[in-house]
């Protein structure tokens, strides 16, 4: 689980990140950054109903990506938000290919 001062939970928040952030985006998922002025990064993620219609497949999305970006956590050096927006086709790739394509466009993204 992500800490607490590391989640974008305001739909405020959201909603600025999509509007003045830049984005990049991956096969699988699309990045949105916006940097902030707190102390640390905070993300959010995105699991649309176009990925799955069943809940229970979008929280097990979003648990793989929370840990994908756990992993990658205590390299970020940069105070950004980010939104994870995912693709339909996610739903079927593996946690480690899930977790290589966060580390590359992170990576891409010069945070780490």
């Amino acid at each position: 689980m992500l800490p607490k001062a590391n989640r974008l939970t305001k739909k405020t928040d959201f909603d600025l990140v999509f509007k003045k952030g830049e984005s990049l985006k991956n096969d699988s998922l699309i990045f949105k950054i916006l940097n902030n002025h707190l102390t640390g990064p905070r993300f959010g993620f995105v699991v649309s109903k176009k990925v799955s219609n069943k809940a229970t497949v979008r929280n097990k999305i979003k648990r793989r990506l929370r840990k994908a970006v756990l992993d990658n956590l205590k390299s970020v050096k940069k105070s950004v938000d980010v939104v994870v927006v995912t693709l339909p086709g996610i739903e079927k790739k593996e946690f480690l290919e899930i977790k290589n394509a966060v580390s590359k466009t992170l990576q891409k993204l010069k945070l780490i």
